[in-house]
C-alpha cells in the first residue's frame, strides 16, 4: 500500500480515528490516536511528532522531539474499537528525518539490508511459535514488606479437587493435544484465530501446548523478517484483546507457573537467492546445505551472547532448565528437542530450514530476528563448521547421557545477568555493516541490567522466607 491507498482505504471503511504505533526497545508497542479530520497525505508522509524521552529506551529529556513516520504498508482496520479505527504501525525518525537508530524497526530494516548487500542472499524466511497461558485469574504485588502472585485457570491440575469441579483438569506436562471439552481453551483460542485473520494474518494452527493451566500455540504462516517481526506485535496485541473481551487473561511470560513447562518461542528460519532455498542440499546431514551448517554455527558460536536478546528477561532463564523439552544443549540435531537448534525433517527443498528453539516472547522481535540472522551471517562468512566447534549433531537423548558425556555439551547461560556479559564481550557481528549501533547494544545493557536485573536480584524472593527465615 501506498500513501494513497491509505487515504482510499479510510473513505471505503468510514475511518474515524486512526492509531499511529512505535515499538520501544524493550518490545512494547506505544500508540497515539488522531481523528480522521487530522489525517492528510501530509501527515502520512511527514509523521507526527512525540515525546521520544517517555519511551523506555529512547532519548534523555535534553533531546527529546521525534518523529513516527507511518509505514503505508502496514495500514489494516482495527476490529477492537468501539468506532471504525485503523491501525498503523511507525518508523521513528529525528525531526531531520534522520532514521533513529535505537528504532528497533529501523535495526530489523538495517538487517534485511546487510543480507542483500553481503550477496550471500536476498531473501530470509521467518516462522516463529508463540507459546502463551490463558489465565481465569491474575493477581501480584510487590512491596517492601510484602510480595506475592497467583493465577489460576479452570483447567490447572491445582483444581482437581475443587468443590464442584467437573474433573476436567490436565495433569503437568500432559496438556499436549487433548480434545474438548479437556481443552478448556479452544473456543478462545478459535476466536483469536478469527481475529488475527481479520488483522489480515495468515494462521496456519492452533493447539493446546504442554503445560497444564491453559497453555496454547497459534502458529504463524512464515513472511520475511520485517514484516514477521511487525506481525508479531499485531499477535500479541489481537491475542491479549481478544482475551481481555473474554474476561481472561493471558501471558507470554516464559515461567509463569512452577513445575510444568514455559513458554517458548521457537524461531524457523531459512535463507533464500533469486527465489532459490539455500538450507538444502540433498546429500547433507539432515538433507541441510554446507551454507545452512556454516549459519548454525554462527548462531551457535554467538549463542552465549545472542541470548540477552532473544530471551532477554529475569524470568527467561527460570524456563531454561532441563527436563521441561527446555533447549538448554548448545547444540543441533535433526530431532532432539532439548538441543538449540531442531532440523525439522522434510524432503521438499522450499521447507528445508532450522529451527531455533531457545528464544522466547520476551524478546522485541525486531531485534531478536535480526540478531539470529547477524549470527548466522558471521558463521557463514566465516565458514564455521559446527561439527569442529563440538556443536553436535546431537540425535540422541541427551537426558540419557552420562555424566562424562554431558561434560561435552555446551549450556546456555543460567541468567540474564550472565547473558548481557556475554554479550558485553562479544556483540561485534552485531555492529557488522552498522545493522545495531555500538549505542543501541551498549544501551540495551545497561537498560537490563538496572532495571531488570539489579531490581529482581535486590528483592527477597519468597522461597527464601521457607528456605532461611528460622536459620
Amino acid at each position: 500500500m501506498k500513501v494513497e491507498d491509505v487515504i482510499r482505504l479510510i473513505r471505503e471503511k468510514n475511518i474515524e480515528m486512526v492509531d499511529f504505533h512505535i515499538v520501544d526497545l524493550p518490545g512494547t508497542w506505544q500508540h497515539v490516536t488522531l481523528p480522521v479530520s487530522e489525517v492528510d497525505e501530509e501527515t502520512l508522509t511527514r509523521g507526527i511528532p512525540f515525546d521520544g524521552s517517555s519511551i523506555r529506551g529512547f532519548r534523555g529529556i535534553e533531546e527529546s522531539d521525534m518523529i513516527m513516520v507511518p509505514d503505508p504498508g502496514t495500514a489494516v482496520v482495527d476490529p477492537f474499537h468501539n468506532v471504525p479505527t485503523l491501525s498503523i504501525i511507525c518508523d521513528v525518525t529525528d525531526p531531520d528525518g534522520v532514521p533513529y537508530q535505537r528504532d528497533p524497526r529501523r535495526v530489523a530494516r538495517n538487517a534485511e539490508a546487510y543480507l542483500k548487500a553481503s550477496g550471500i542472499a536476498d531473501t530470509s524466511f521467518w516462522g516463529p511459535e508463540l507459546e502463551f497461558f490463558i489465565f481465569d485469574t491474575v493477581r501480584f504485588l510487590n512491596q517492601g514488606h510484602h510480595a506475592f502472585y497467583e493465577v489460576d485457570s479452570a483447567e490447572g491440575h491445582w483444581n482437581s479437587g475443587r468443590e464442584g469441579g467437573l474433573g476436567l483438569t490436565i495433569r503437568p506436562k500432559e496438556g499436549y493435544f487433548p480434545p474438548s471439552p479437556i481443552d478448556q481453551t479452544h473456543h478462545l483460542r478459535t476466536a483469536m484465530v478469527k481475529a488475527l485473520q481479520q488483522f489480515g494474518i495468515r494462521v496456519e494452527m492452533h493447539h493446546h501446548e504442554v503445560a497444564s493451566g491453559g497453555q496454547g500455540e497459534i502458529d504463524l504462516r512464515f513472511n520475511t523478517l520485517l514484516r514477521q517481526a511487525d506481525t508479531v506485535m499485531e499477535y500479541k496485541y489481537v491475542l491479549r484483546n481478544v482475551a481481555n473481551q473474554h474476561g481472561k487473561a493471558i501471558t507470554f511470560m516464559p515461567k509463569p507457573i512452577f513445575g510444568d513447562n514455559g513458554n517458548g518461542m521457537h524461531v524457523h528460519q531459512s535463507l533464500w537467492k533469486d527465489g532459490r532455498p539455500l538450507f538444502y542440499d540433498e546429500t547433507g546431514y539432515a538433507r541441510l546445505s554446507p551454507l545452512a551448517m556454516h549459519y548454525i554455527a554462527g548462531v551457535l558460536s554467538h549463542a552465549p551472547a545472542l541470548l540477552a536478546l532473544t530471551n532477554p528477561s529475569t524470568n527467561s532463564y527460570r524456563r531454561l532448565v532441563p527436563g521441561y523439552e527446555a533447549p538448554v544443549n548448545i547444540v543441533f540435531s535433526h530431532g532432539n528437542r532439548s538441543a538449540a537448534i531442531r532440523i525439522p525433517r522434510t524432503t521438499e527443498p522450499k521447507a528445508s530450514r532450522i529451527e531455533f528453539r531457545t528464544p522466547d516472547a520476551t524478546s522485541n522481535p525486531y531485534l531478536a530476528f535480526a540478531a539470529i540472522l547477524m549470527a548466522g551471517l558471521d558463521g557463514i562468512k566465516k565458514k564455521l563448521d559446527p561439527v569442529k566447534l563440538g556443536f553436535g549433531p546431537m540425535d540422541r537423548n541427551i537426558y540419557a547421557l552420562s555424566a562424562e558425556e554431558l561434560a561435552n555439551i555446551g549450556s546456555v547461560p543460567g541468567s540474564l545477568g550472565e547473558a548481557l556479559n556475554n554479550l558485553r564481550e562479544d556483540h561485534d557481528w552485531l555492529t557488522e555493516g552498522a545493522v545495531f549501533s555500538e549505542d543501541l547494544v551498549q544501551t540495551w545493557i545497561d537498560y537490563k541490567q538496572k532495571t531488570e536485573v539489579d531490581v529482581v536480584n535486590l528483592r527477597p524472593h519468597p522461597m527464601e522466607f521457607e528456605l532461611y527465615f528460622n536459620s
